[in-house]
């Protein structure tokens, strides 16, 4: 696909960027789309997975036929056999009538199966019947019925990390995985971070008769330094937010309202305290243990930063506090290495001791209100208490 081809289809689907990645996602599901190959798309939630089925399906022989797109993670376990296979009257309570599934009713189409990774295991084992025999039961029935779909799965967790913990079948994630695609996070697109921005604040301005938004260089800078955990999705939001508040403060007929790093910065959230969803790269850890592992850190490190106050005499010097958490396990387990470069007589054992009983005394003997002072449980606090008192 040479640059006019590519800029022509870009344009078709109101697609933003020049990101190598992003365009090595579009020249690939240009090139599947003609064939009838399976298609697994993978990229962080936000990204603008939904835009390549659509492509390969415009793009390939069943182009007249059925498009359908379904979201396997907000269907609830207990109905996602009948949503995708259908089921018989009576089969189960409430079903009054017979009703086809998405696979009945796009045969000769294309069926899109975003967050495939949420599929039940008693589902992924009929989607492998029908990707490899095009066959499928419906629910209350023994008749096998025929079915001609080409299927595009897309997930914004690592499959073959779900394949490791059991949660996956491998012989459907193969079977998927014929051609994939993937689509690089907001991040990891540089230049297309203020393209982007600037389409997303054109079409609001031009939709509600607001005045045109410029960013300085400065704001450009924070715009492409921020992670943007919620990638396209969330840098829309920003930008409509933006435009509808500082476009107010600008008088009526003003063409254009300049927006700074300063004040851009208002509506960037300061608090990257929780991590950006999983992506492909991802190898074994799921939200869970990372937000553990985090805290850990930032726990281990105000401990330190404690411990090396007292000794080095820095009185009340500010450190890193936690928002409270009752028992994490971790914290049972955690100790505190004192660092080489304190030299000091004082063991750190006694230091500790001395800094949770000034903390009481702070505190009117409080525990509870000692240990959120600390950044620990009340838990921690007894068993440090009863650990350094028996080593002294």
């Amino acid at each position: 696909m040479d640059n006019l081809q590519l800029q022509s289809l870009k344009n078709r689907y109101d697609i933003v960027g020049n990101a190598p990645e992003l365009n090595r996602a579009l020249e690939i599901a240009s090139a599947v789309a003609p064939t009838d190959l399976t298609v697994l798309i993978a990229g962080e939630s936000g990204v603008g997975k939904e835009t390549l089925p659509k492509i390969i399906h415009q793009f390939s022989r069943r182009r007249t036929g059925k498009y359908f797109a379904v979201n396997c993670g907000a269907i609830p376990e207990g109905t996602i056999d009948s949503e995708l296979f259908g089921h018989e009257k009576g089969a189960f309570t409430g079903a009054n009538e017979m009703r086809k599934g998405y696979f009945e009713e796009a045969d000769g189409g294309t069926l899109f199966l975003d967050e495939i990774g949420e599929l039940p295991l008693s589902s992924q084992a009929k989607l492998l019947r029908v990707l490899q025999d095009g066959e499928f039961i419906r629910v209350g029935s023994s008749k096998v019925m025929k079915t001609d779909v080409r299927v595009i799965a897309a997930t914004n967790v690592n499959l073959a990390y779900a394949v490791q913990q059991g949660r996956f079948r491998s012989d459907l994630y193969y079977r998927l995985d014929a051609v994939s695609i993937s689509m690089p996070a907001l991040r990891d697109r540089g230049d297309d971070i203020p393209l982007l921005f600037r389409k997303f604040t054109s079409d609001f301005s031009q939709k509600y008769g607001v005045c045109k938004l410029n960013l300085t260089p400065d704001a450009v800078d924070l715009l492409k330094s921020y992670r943007w955990p919620g990638n396209i999705r969330q840098l829309k939001n920003v930008a409509e937010t933006v435009s509808a508040l500082e476009s107010s403060k600008i008088a009526p007929g003003s063409p254009r309202c300049e927006i700074s790093a300063a004040i851009l910065s208002r509506y960037i959230p300061k608090d990257e305290g929780t991590l950006p969803c999983v992506t492909v790269h991802e190898e074994g850890f799921n939200a869970t243990e990372k937000e553990a592992l985090v805290r850990m850190i930032y726990q281990l490190r105000q401990d330190v930063d404690y411990l090396r106050n007292k000794i080095e005499g820095v009185a009340d010097k500010p450190v890193i506090q936690l928002p409270p958490k009752d028992e994490p396990e971790w914290q049972d387990t955690e100790e505190v290495k004192p660092q080489e470069e304190i030299g000091a007589d004082l063991s750190i054992q006694r230091a500790g001791l001395d800094l949770i009983r000034k903390a009481l005394d702070r505190n009117d003997g409080n525990r509870k209100a000692a240990a959120a002072e600390l950044g620990i449980s009340e838990r921690t606090l007894y068993r440090k208490l009863k650990e350094l008192e028996n080593e002294r």
